[in-house]
């Protein structure tokens, strides 16, 4: 009899991994919002630059696994037949806009809540239950019936993979378990960003950053790789996935209000993971703070923002990790178009909380500035 099973393993995997993402977040303040903030505010593209590197190395290291066959990647649901492209589009704007009134994503809700940040714990709360309802509860049956039923059938192409694309397009063999393929696409879109990336003077020299995209990627890959190497147990297999911040928020919120009736997993581990590696980095560095709104106006501001990011987030079917990284990392086009949708979404929220006008807003994010 083994003292171990498969579900040990994870969850000692997504715990690891976890703090990893903690840590390193808290420490190189790693942030999807906060490096489209630089960018747009003071075209400082520092963090924007980590966070593509966290692309590339996740890009690269995902199709060798696929290559190699170690982690079961062509099962992942981002290379589902069922592309949900309204979805994508819809979820991605309302996930960034509500960043933009948070003032962060899911990922960084839980890092800035675990060095006290009560306003975080707050929005984390308020995510966690609206993209939970949104996921099995009341507002599923909105998104059942208004987004999901567009979704479009690509099984012809026996995928929505970049490469199930590019091979229906030319005749190719596009099966992930056999081609060249795939792993050429991961290293051209891979090279392509690390260029971008490298080829900024100012990101070279700064080595907290590279090593933050470096290290978070990796931990996308190990993600990939647990779920689809150690969980490929025939007795009890696991879902192939890798790191999102969204419905692992409720999910994790359920166990942790059911705790004797629940059963911890990869995904409530990664997240008990992530404010654990974020704490610990907190305390390290003699940050932990109480912090709270400055007022009514705040506080309504973070809850809207927080509902839109639950809802947008499992309408987009995943976060800017979740999506941004992990989704995008498969090759698949439904991540690619919900990140810029993401993208937009942010864009325009914060240039709607700055200006506090809708319309003013939507000139600056076309470039009218007169």
């Amino acid at each position: 009899m083994e003292l171990f099973s498969t579900a040990h393993y994870l969850i000692f995997t997504g715990l690891v991994l976890g703090v990893v993402m903690g840590a390193t977040a808290r420490r190189a303040r790693f942030c999807t919002f906060g490096a489209v903030e630089d960018y747009i505010l003071i075209g400082k593209t520092d963090r924007l630059r980590a966070w593509g590197l966290a692309i590339a190395v996740a890009i690269i290291g995902v199709q060798f696994l696929l290559f190699f066959d170690v982690a079961r990647i062509n099962e992942v649901f981002y290379l589902d037949p069922i592309f949900g492209l309204l979805g994508a589009i819809v979820g991605g704007l309302l996930f960034g806009l509500g960043m933009s009134m948070v003032g962060t994503c899911g990922y960084g809700v839980i890092i800035r809540a675990a060095s006290g940040d009560l306003k975080s714990l707050c929005n984390f709360l308020v995510l966690a239950v609206t993209g939970y309802m949104t996921a099995r509860g009341l507002f599923s049956v909105f998104r059942n019936e208004f987004i999901d039923r567009f979704d479009i059938n690509l099984a012809p192409i026996k995928g929505q993979g970049v490469p199930h694309l590019f091979g229906s397009m030319f005749g190719l063999d596009t099966q992930a378990q056999s081609s060249y393929l795939w792993l050429g696409f991961g290293i051209l879109f891979g090279g392509f960003i690390l260029y971008f990336c490298f080829k900024d003077k100012s990101f070279r020299s700064s080595k907290r950053d590279i090593a933050a995209g470096i290290l978070i990627g990796f931990c996308v890959v190990g993600a990939f790789w647990a779920t689809g190497y150690l969980g490929s147990d025939p007795f009890d297999e696991v879902r192939v996935q890798a790191i999102s911040y969204v419905l692992p928020l409720g999910d994790s919120l359920i166990y942790l209000m059911t705790y004797s009736g629940s059963v911890i997993t990869f995904p409530v581990a990664l997240v008990l993971g992530t404010f654990l590696g974020s704490f610990l980095m907190a305390y390290w560095r003699n940050e932990l703070r109480f912090e709270s709104y400055d007022g009514v106006r705040e506080t309504r501001r973070h809850m809207l923002g927080a509902m839109a990011m639950g809802a947008g987030g499992i309408t987009a079917h995943g976060c800017t990790i979740g999506q941004g990284i992990s989704g995008v990392s498969t090759l698949a086009i439904s991540p690619m178009i919900a990140l810029f949708s993401i993208f937009v979404g942010a864009s325009f929220g914060l240039h709607w909380v700055l200006s506090g006008s809708a319309r003013e807003a939507f000139d600056l994010l076309l470039g009218r500035n007169d």
